[in-house]
Order: structure tokens, then C-alpha cells, then sequence
């Protein structure tokens, strides 16, 4: 099939992932909201003390945001799910959650930051079809705001693979650490993110950058490397290197850090009683590499370390940790983004508004898949408005947002060969590296 050019300059709407570890379904769809929470009203002048980095004579990314208003600033840190396999097909699921019928509607209504897409959420039947998806999200963006739409999925391989059949079908992580070479760790990335861009997905939420530490781990296991956190840090690096190579943003995770764990965090909220020593030595080190490799994003795990921050919050909810760790121990400046809003051990202790606020407080960026958006949007903005959250702040995520895809090229134009898939050369990776396992 030939490549198919798309030549909408991307200067409009806004990216998501359903639980990082994407292993549960969706959450009961939540009240419909009748009114938009995002307005088309101009935003006041930002001094230069409010957003020293937004000048219209900056980059790209500084442009957009200096011409964007406070709610569409706030609305480019969500990122969300929407129902259904083409953009301006309705669907009953969007009509609940969003009062809306079609996945374009709902990024013009809302102008979300970004979009991720799931199987079970209708998303994904074939290839040429989530080409014509992502390009119509795209397009929809363009048409509603400033910023343009960051299209991500969840494809590790193995386990948690969003796209099955339509892709080449590589091994997963373990089996990947198994082989010992951090070569096949990067070529499958590039691989994968090859595919990734022939379908018109701009953003990778891999590569697990955990160490699987307890071998009752039920919800990590065969996604990581493996249990040794120097052999698990060099993967991790030469898959970040892999993914770059191919153009597409990655996403380590989740941070600080979910291998040694007996509870699911999509069910429960698990506790790790590391030390703060055994943490710089069992789970920082893949962190490291990541950060050391440039990797565009880090995701926030839903767990308790009482010895990190003794608040008993989760770690999306830690400013000790998310800022205090990641932010100034690590020195990472890129994405932060939480883990799937949606996950029980996020909504334990608060409802879902205040934790989406309390994310943003903790130094988060990107706000992944709350389980009603409406109310998460009118959370944030109004702790704005009140001066609980600086717009300061709000500008600080938002430009790391824009910043990732003026990067990473989503902008545009963006092209799609969804044809290209399993090429010859990509399953002779696969095989190569299979072979390599045996």
C-alpha cells in the first residue's frame, strides 16, 4: 500500500494510555457532563515572571503555548481514551463519558493533550483502519486548538500488546534479558516503533524500566528484563535508543519503582517497604539509564514507599518522590505522567478529582486516563483559579508536553503506511532474537 501523506500542519488539539501496565479493563463510565469544560475564551497576557519560557520568539512549542488560553493549557495534560474504530463513528461509550458520540467530537470538545488507544476500547480491528483513526483524531485536533494530538499506545510486546495481530510479533521483555544482548533490546524497540508510525502512533509507553525483584509479582513478571537491576538498566537504555531511532517517543516505567511487589495495583494498592539505600540499589538504576539515554517520558507507579515519603501516598501522589527523587535526585526534566488515573490503588484515598489535582501538586505532567474526565478537567482548573496550583505550573507541564512533540515530529505532517507492517526485514528481527531465546 503506498504511503499515504497527510498534510495538516499540526498546530491544534492535544495524547493517552489506559493503566500503564494496560492489563485492566475499563472502569464504569462515569456521569455525563452537559456543558464542555474546555472554552474557546482567549487567556490574559502572561507576564514574564508567570511563564518566563512561553515567548512568542521562542521555539515551536513556547509559541504555541504563549498563544494558548489557561483551560486549553490545563486540557493538553490529559490524556484520554475514546471509543470506537473510526473518528466520526458514534458510539454509546463516548456518549456517556464524554456527551458526545464520536471519538473526533471528543477531542474537539475537550482538546485533550493526548489520545491513547486500546483494543477493548474498539480502537484496533486493522491496520489500514487505525491509520484512518489516528489521522482523523489528527485532523479533528487541528480543526479545535492550538496544540497538536499525541496519539500513544501501550505496546511492550509479549504480555501487553494493544495492536496483536496487526504487528510482527516480537518477544516480549524476559525474553528479550534472557538473551543477555542489549541489541536485541534496541532493534526491537526500532521495530516497533517503525510500526508504531506507519500507523500514525507518535508515543510508545514502554519500555518497563522495572526490576521484577519478587517472584510473586503479579502484575510485572515477563514484562521486565529481569531481576538484575544493572543487566535491566542496559536494556532499558538500548530499547529508549531503539525507540528514538525510529522517532517515537518513549515512556519508561513505572517509577520509582514496581518489581518488587505481591499486590496488582490495578486492583490494590501495594505497599514496598524499600530504604531509600536499597532503592538507589535495586530500583533507580534502570530509572538512571532511561534519564541517561534522553527517554522522553517517565511514568509514575500507584505504589507505597513508606521510606521514600512516609505520607502512606501513593507515588503519583508523592511530591517527595516524584519531585524530590526523580525531578531533583535523578535530574530528569522530561514528561512526567502518571499512571492510569482509572486504577484502584490511585483512587484508595481521595476521589477522583483531588487526584488529579494532587498529581499536578507531586510534579506530574501528563494525567493519564482519569476515569471521569469532566470532573478531573474542573479539579485542576479550579485549584488554578484558586491559587492552589500555580499557573506557573500549569505551564511548566504543559511546555514539556509541547516540547515532546515538537521533538518528536507531531507537529507534522505525519505520514502512514499501515502496508509497510511485518516487513521482511522486522520479522527477520523477530526470528533472530526468538532463536536467540531458545
Amino acid at each position: 500500500m503506498p504511503r499515504i501523506r497527510h498534510g495538516v500542519v499540526m498546530l491544534a488539539a492535544l495524547l493517552v494510555t489506559g493503566c500503564s501496565s494496560g492489563i485492566g479493563a475499563a472502569s464504569p463510565a462515569p456521569s455525563p457532563r452537559a456543558s464542555a469544560p474546555v472554552s474557546p475564551v482567549a487567556s490574559p497576557s502572561l507576564s514574564p515572571s508567570s511563564a518566563p519560557s512561553a515567548r512568542p520568539s521562542g521555539s515551536l512549542a513556547e509559541r504555541t503555548l504563549a498563544a494558548m488560553s489557561l483551560r486549553d493549557k490545563v486540557a493538553q495534560l490529559f490524556t484520554i481514551v475514546v471509543w470506537g474504530q473510526k473518528a466520526g463513528a458514534a458510539s454509546k461509550e463516548n456518549e456517556a463519558r464524554y456527551g458526545v458520540a464520536t471519538p473526533a467530537q471528543v477531542v474537539e470538545k475537550f482538546r485533550p493533550g493526548g489520545v491513547i488507544l486500546f483494543d477493548w476500547a474498539g480502537n484496533v480491528s486493522g491496520a489500514g483502519q487505525v491509520a484512518a483513526l489516528t489521522t482523523g483524531l489528527r485532523e479533528a485536533a487541528a480543526r479545535s486548538g492550538e496544540a497538536p494530538l499525541m496519539i500513544g499506545v501501550d505496546q511492550e510486546n509479549g504480555l501487553v500488546s494493544r495492536l496483536k495481530s496487526l504487528v510482527t510479533k516480537f518477544p516480549g521483555a524476559s525474553e528479550i534479558g534472557e538473551t543477555g544482548k542489549t541489541g536485541n533490546a534496541r532493534d526491537v524497540a526500532r521495530a516497533t516503533g517503525e510500526e508504531l508510525r506507519d500507523l500514525g502512533i507518535s508515543l510508545d509507553f514502554a519500555p518497563v524500566a522495572d526490576v521484577n525483584i519478587n517472584p510473586r509479582n503479579p502484575v510485572i513478571g515477563p514484562r521486565a528484563y529481569g531481576s538484575d537491576p544493572g543487566k535491566v538498566a542496559a536494556m532499558v537504555g538500548a530499547a529508549v535508543d531503539g525507540f528514538h531511532a525510529a522517532g517515537v517517543a518513549s515512556v519508561a516505567k513505572h517509577f520509582p519503582g514496581h518489581g518488587d511487589t505481591s499486590v496488582d495495583s490495578h486492583t490494590g494498592l501495594p505497599v514496598i517497604t524499600h530504604s531509600k539505600t536499597q532503592w538507589r540499589k535495586l530500583d533507580a538504576p534502570p530509572f538512571r539509564a532511561a534519564i541517561a539515554h534522553d527517554v522522553d517520558a517517565i511514568m509514575s507507579a500507584h505504589v507505597v514507599m513508606p521510606k521514600l515519603d512516609p505520607s502512606g501516598d501513593p507515588a503519583t501522589l508523592s511530591h517527595r518522590i516524584l519531585t524530590g527523587l526523580l525531578r531533583q535526585e535523578l535530574g530528569f526534566d522530561g514528561v512526567i505522567s502518571t499512571d492510569a488515573l482509572d486504577m484502584a490503588g490511585v483512587r484508595k484515598k481521595y476521589g477522583d478529582a483531588e487526584v488529579a489535582v494532587r498529581a499536578v501538586l507531586a510534579g506530574a505532567d501528563m494525567l493519564l486516563m482519569p476515569p471521569n474526565l469532566p470532573k478531573a478537567y474542573d479539579a485542576v482548573l479550579d485549584a488554578v483559579k484558586s491559587g492552589r496550583i500555580s499557573e506557573r505550573r500549569i505551564d511548566e507541564s504543559a511546555l514539556r508536553i509541547l516540547r515532546l512533540k515538537e521533538k518528536r515530529g507531531v507537529f507534522g505532517p505525519i505520514s502512514t503506511d499501515p502496508g509497510a507492517l511485518k516487513s521482511a526485514a522486522h520479522r527477520k528481527v523477530a526470528e533472530r532474537v526468538f532463536a536467540a531465546v531458545r
